[in-house]
């Protein structure tokens, strides 16, 4: 900003060597009128117009403040101060004419309501300036005033004030009313603030009382902020004040005294310095409001997100809108035939459920299920009336139509803008982990679909031996455990227990063949050591990079009851033998996994099991089972088994189970196979 700004009226000129000029660009925030009294002190103090003090922080005060509050914009201050006097100009950047046009020297007109309606700042300058005026240059418009300095022995005069007017001090107590009450988080207390500001606003107007209300649309209505002396008459000639804030603000200040002479421009002036105020009390809660919003959805996603059931995650829905952003709340899901279907549904009230059901339940042209419907159908939001109020928001993921999400307003509360948008993210976040929910319900129920293909339906009933298997699936891909018992020739029988590397389609697809493959060699009569190297050989060209362990071992029956166990390990966990006293140990022979190397060795073991005696096959989702870094471990296993010893099969392959899995809290990482040959002799 330059010394000499647009076209000025009236600006004091000829200054004189003596002259000190100061200039700065101010940002618009609530701090600015502190920061314009700052510079002007420090210029005052600097050359010496220490008289000048108080009527140039006032003015100062009130043209910054003036600014803030209508311009919205940054302001341009300059302070000029020679042996004359002061001047002050605060231009502003804000399109549309400047309040008041140059007025030229001390305005002297007799009505001061009139010179108010010029603007809140001018009133004072016009007041007590000596000469004020307007500048112009460019975007930038603004007001000047010059304060006289009284020399001894020179002309320069002080224009007095009207008997009858206020105080410079009551005047700047009025406008600084509260400003030195400040709260932890440094905004002013505004019930303390009001009262301040009504009592010294009364004080100087005369009036017998004097109320401020203020609405801040929360659904409490119009409440009693400040009140001073006797409540405004209502037959009497009062002042009523519109307080100057943004929706869903409202307030009035209301003054039992004639809008006369002083009183009504100085009521406007307090209603526009507790409107500001007010106005930071607005923004304040509602940055506190959408912060809070925050956490909320943050919060919502989180427990949305934890749940892969179709039905616990639409049970959720509900509680966690009510009653936080609506009296009740229902979710309907679309059928096949797009169809309203209602899911789940909650109250405030545990009284009104029945009540609430019987409603959504109810048919027909005027019903809340028709409003809903149209929801859905259009994939808007639709406003409903008696006797349930509220919207349905469609619920809509990856552009599929799921149904709807129905909510109840509050009896005397209205959503803003920030809780429907709430609700709005709310719908779309619900609706994507419905959609989640039954894309993994999906896939786990076509995993568990193809996973029991890969098993047989039922394991054999043999006179005299014992089969039985536990199997535990994991996550929605099915795995490549598996297990079978087949017939093995004249009085034998084969059993089978393998693993295949991976998860998924692929691994059930290699599964199947090496399930398959074995089945038809054994059809075909092949021997154990034949069929392992047919297997190998077959995976390994048409394996795709997958291999397999496998436990397979042939059992015959012999004449003394006892049975003869011929047992193959290819890569596979050693079984584990359980004695009917309850004796165990480990057996079987390590050999080479099948699918990785083109020739594999796969030692023989034989083990005799007499009556009551057990053999225990299992995969590596057994022994792998995790308790933090801990696995539960073959050893872990053996002694599980020890106490089981002569138990039927059944019963040691649910228990072994049941100890599996309580091993741990976490999820089984990866599928559990369990399977139990007892001499039942």
């Amino acid at each position: 900003m330059s010394a000499e700004v647009g076209t000025r009226t009236n600006v004091p000129s000829g200054a004189s060597s003596g002259t000190l000029v100061r200039r700065a660009r101010l940002p618009n925030d609530r701090r600015t009128p502190a920061a314009a009294r700052a510079l002007v002190r420090s210029v005052l103090e600097e050359s010496g117009l220490d008289t000048l003090l108080n009527e140039a922080l006032l003015l100062t005060t009130e043209l910054s403040t003036n600014a803030v509050v209508h311009a919205n914009t940054d302001l341009d201050i300059e302070v000029t101060a020679d042996p004359t006097g002061l001047t002050v100009t605060v231009t502003d950047f804000a399109p549309g004419p400047v309040e008041q046009l140059a007025v030229g020297p001390k305005n002297e007109s007799p009505d001061i309501g009139e010179v108010a309606e010029r603007g809140r700042g001018l009133l004072l300058v016009d007041h007590f300036a000596s000469r004020w005026g307007t500048v112009h240059e460019g975007d930038g418009k603004g007001v000047w005033f010059h304060l006289d300095h009284h020399v001894p022995g020179g002309d320069a005069t002080r224009v007095p004030a009207p008997a009858d007017a206020p105080s410079l001090g009551a005047l700047t107590g009025l406008l600084r009313g509260g400003s030195d009450r400040q709260t932890e988080e440094g905004l002013t207390d505004l019930t303390e603030m009001a009262a301040d500001l009504l009592s010294r606003l009364a004080r100087l107007t005369g009036a017998a009382g004097g109320v401020l209300r203020v609405d801040r649309g929360d659904g409490m209505g119009r409440q009693l902020l400040a009140r001073y002396g006797r409540a405004p008459r209502d037959n009497a000639d009062t002042i009523r004040i519109p307080l100057t804030v943004h929706r869903p603000y409202s307030g009035e200040l209301e003054l039992d005294a004639a809008p006369v002479g002083y009183a009504q421009s100085l009521a406007v002036m307090v209603a526009e310095r507790f409107s500001l105020h007010l106005e930071n009390d607005r923004l304040r809660r509602t940055d506190v409001r959408r912060q809070t919003w925050i956490t909320f959805l943050s919060e919502a996603s989180e427990l949305l997100a934890q749940s892969l059931d179709v039905n616990l995650t639409m049970a959720l829905i509900p509680q966690l809108v009510v009653p936080r952003l609506g009296q009740w709340c229902a979710v309907h899901t679309t059928d096949a035939w797009g169809r309203l279907q209602l899911a789940a549904a909650t109250h405030a009230e545990e009284s009104a459920l029945a009540q609430l059901h019987a409603t959504l339940a109810e048919s027909g042209p005027e019903s809340l299920l028709a409003r809903l419907e149209e929801a859905s159908r259009l994939g808007t939001q639709v406003m409903f009336g008696a006797p349930l109020e509220g919207f349905a928001v469609p619920l809509v993921a990856r552009g599929a139509r799921l149904g709807t999400l129905a909510v109840g307003r509050h009896a005397k509360h209205r959503h803003d803008a920030d809780e429907v948008a709430v609700l709005e993210d709310v719908a779309r976040r619900a609706a994507l982990a419905i959609d989640n929910a039954r894309i993994h319900d999906e896939r786990r129920t076509v995993a568990r679909t193809l996973q029991a293909s890969l098993l047989p339906p039922a394991l054999p009933h043999v006179e005299g031996i014992g089969f039985a298997a536990e199997y535990v699936p994991t996550g929605s891909e099915v795995g490549g455990d598996f297990y079978d018992v087949m017939p093995f020739g004249d009085d034998r029988w084969l059993v089978v227990v393998g693993d295949v590397s991976g998860k998924g389609v692929q691994a059930a697809t290699v599964t199947g063949l090496v399930r398959d493959v074995i089945r038809i060699l054994v059809d075909d009569g092949k021997s154990l050591s034949e069929i392992l190297h047919r297997v190998n050989r077959t995976l390994v060209q048409r394996g795709g990079g997958r291999y397999c362990t496998l436990a397979m071992a042939s059992v015959t029956r012999q004449p003394d009851s006892r049975l003869s166990v011929c047992l193959h390990l290819a890569g596979h966990d050693r079984a584990v033998l359980v004695r009917a006293d309850g004796r165990t140990s480990f057996v079987g022979e390590g050999g080479t996994a099948l699918g990785l190397l083109e020739t594999i060795t796969s030692p023989n073991v034989e083990v005799t099991l007499g009556p009551g005696d057990s053999l225990i096959f299992y995969t590596d989702g057994v022994t792998e089972r995790r308790r933090g870094r801990e696995l539960f471990g073959s050893a872990r296993l053996r002694e599980a088994a020890a106490p089981l010893g002569g138990y039927p099969a059944d019963a040691m392959a649910a228990r072994l189970r049941s100890t599996t899995i309580n091993f741990s809290v976490e999820e089984p990482r990866d599928d559990i196979a369990i399977l139990v040959l007892r001499n039942d002799a």
